[in-house]
């Protein structure tokens, strides 16, 4: 049984996949999941967009990103569905996926600006 620690083998993973991660790399890969948590889907997309050539690593987080923001604009579809079909009585469910978005955001954009690529938990793969 290997006792080494989880976040020591998601970076050695890391430094297999995508070799060193510059710096500037780190910051633009954590910048697309932040604006992604922020802005929904635009910002990590811009990101991705503009930012993709630069290095494997951020086109690899910005895909993630936008991958995930694309499923959490879907849960918000659905929540303001659900909360007009119950002619607002479940005003709250429309923050659920906002907030869900925001925290996985900001977690997305800790692990990125360490140089480790950040995979969410649940996540559809949109874009490949």
């Amino acid at each position: 049984m290997n006792s080494e620690n989880p976040e020591v083998q998601n970076e050695a993973a890391a430094s297999k996949e995508f070799g060193e991660v510059p710096k500037d790399a780190q910051t633009m890969a954590m910048l697309s999941h932040l604006l992604g948590g922020l802005f929904c889907v635009l910002g990590s997309l811009i990101i991705w967009i503009i930012k993709k050539d630069d290095h494997p690593f951020i086109d690899d987080q910005g895909k993630e990103a936008t991958n995930f923001q694309l499923m959490i604009l879907i849960f918000h579809f659905i929540a303001w569905i659900i909360t007009a079909a119950t002619c607002g009585i479940l005003f709250f469910v429309p923050m659920i996926p906002w907030l869900l978005g925001l925290i996985m955001g900001i977690i997305g954009g800790m692990s990125a600006n360490s140089g480790t690529p950040y995979r969410y938990p649940f996540n559809i793969r949109f874009i490949k």
